[in-house]
């Protein structure tokens, strides 16, 4: 029997199955390290363990693993404004809702980020990256915890003091939190 011919993407996808296949095999047989690489280790185990390390999430623009030289911020949570696709709860159109933010409607949305300012000071940073917050969005919902690279100063339209809601809460976020991703009231 011959294999179906698979596009890129469906290829790509499936070297991903098969490589998470080969972190969760070393993780039963208890060698598996996320952290520095034990000096025992073999090439092989080497090998296994940045591979293991490059799966954890999925990746995409803003994640951190090529911007290594901008600091991660921390968000309890985001969201993301689209005209046509507003998040769940938000009666008022993307422009009134621009509008009550204090920004100008884009056609490609803004992104909400809420995080913590020094002091515990809730803060929400609208932000242009919006393709990273929809990365985001996609690791939460996978119940993993990463944060995105410091926007740019030419990526930020203003920064709110205060949450702005709804938003998804990040798994890091409903821990720090405690409202076990319940609404903010």
């Amino acid at each position: 029997m011959t294999s179906p011919e698979l596009s890129e993407l469906d290829y790509l996808r499936e070297i991903e199955r098969l490589a998470n296949r080969v972190s969760v095999e070393a993780s039963n047989e208890g060698w598996l390290s996320f952290q520095a690489d034990p000096e025992e280790s073999t090439p092989l185990q080497r090998s296994v363990n940045a591979l293991a390390r490059t799966l954890r999430s999925y990746h995409f623009k803003g994640d951190g693993c090529t911007e290594e030289h901008r600091p991660l911020v921390r968000l309890v949570g985001a969201s993301v404004l689209k005209p046509g696709a507003m998040p769940a709860g938000v009666e008022e159109g993307y422009e009134k809702v621009c509008a009550r933010i204090g920004v100008e409607p884009r056609s490609e949305g803004w992104a909400l980020w809420n995080t913590w300012r020094d002091g515990n000071l809730k803060v929400t940073m609208v932000v242009s990256a919006v393709e990273t917050t929809e990365g985001l969005l996609e690791n939460w919902s996978r119940g993993r915890a990463i944060d995105p690279v410091s926007p740019l100063p030419s990526q930020v339209a203003l920064i709110r003091q205060g949450w702005i809601g709804p938003m998804t809460f990040s798994p890091r976020g409903v821990n720090k939190t405690g409202l076990g991703g319940q609404p903010l009231s």
